[in-house]
């Protein structure tokens, strides 16, 4: 679950099933009840339906609590970004950072980095439609060095300047559970 449109399908199915939950987040649900495999399966395909999945592989679920994390900080909070990620996410999740890192690459086929940047651009896209900050502001709440740094790399990942995508009439944006 990567958005709060996949936390408000996923309450629909528990409701549908009959089953009551404690806490749903971006990744997580604790259910009150102790579920019979009966119950599971019809979870399971419930969630499939809507594109979905139960996960109970260890690795599998700590690589979505890297994803959700990272899209927390740069998607759904307000504060200025300015933590070091590899310290947030290794504080945050309980495990070192060398190995959440080999393990994302590992599964994901790509870096942790990679995956921040692509997150970090697509919010920077976002900003920028909405047109309420500069690009220096914009810099200063994705936590980078310079207007110059953002600009390299917003440019590498989507070969555009960010002003050249902001006179754009068809800005491009990619779903949030699509990147990465």
């Amino acid at each position: 679950m990567v958005s709060n449109r996949c936390k408000t399908a996923v309450k629909e199915e528990l409701k549908k099933l009959g089953l009551h939950f404690v806490m749903i987040d971006l990744g997580e649900v604790e259910i009150m009840e102790n579920i019979s495999m009966p119950q599971r399966q019809q979870l399971q395909e419930a969630l499939l339906n809507i594109d979905l999945e139960l996960m109970d592989d260890k690795r599998a679920v700590l690589i979505e609590k890297i994803k959700t994390a990272i899209i927390e900080m740069i998607h759904h909070s307000e504060e200025i970004i300015k933590v070091n990620f590899s310290n947030y996410l290794a504080d945050k999740l309980h495990h070192d950072y060398t190995y959440l890192a080999n393990l994302f690459s590992e599964v994901q086929g790509t870096t942790i980095e990679q995956f921040i940047i692509s997150h970090k651009v697509e919010r920077i896209k976002e900003l920028i439609m909405y047109g309420e900050l500069n690009i220096s502001e914009i810099a200063w709440k994705m936590n980078y060095s310079s207007v110059s740094h953002l600009s390299n790399q917003f440019k590498k990942v989507t070969g555009l300047t960010p002003s050249h995508f902001k006179q754009m009439k068809d800005k491009k944006r990619t779903p949030i559970e699509d990147i990465g």
